[in-house]
């Protein structure tokens, strides 16, 4: 946890803080950890695509209507991407595409 709160800048979060969220990521089954004397040493349990697949799906049901097209959409406007960021990410969905129409 040390190495955790080392991580932050300046006013660094609570030790109890970081124990809490720590718990919940365990209690949840996202991460454990390894007892060496009085140290505890976390390691996740879930690589970081899975987790972030996972929580992006539950986003996007939750808060778009189980529309990913309605997740875009707002996406692309509220985060006000510059051109070059949405080229981008019209070659990574035009890319996508033309690895789902191979597969048929």
């Amino acid at each position: 946890m040390k190495d955790l709160i080392e991580q932050y800048e300046d006013p660094k979060p609570a030790t109890t803080t970081i124990a809490t969220l720590l718990k919940r990521m365990k209690d949840k089954g996202f991460i454990d950890y390894k007892v060496f004397g009085k140290t505890r040493e976390y390691f996740p349990l879930v690589n970081k695509s899975d987790y972030f697949t996972t929580h992006v799906r539950g986003l996007i049901q939750n808060f778009f209507g189980n529309s990913a097209s309605t997740f875009a959409s707002f996406f692309t406007k509220a985060t006000d991407l510059s051109t070059e960021e949405l080229e981008a990410l019209r070659k990574e969905i035009d890319e996508e595409i033309k690895k789902k129409k191979s597969k048929k």
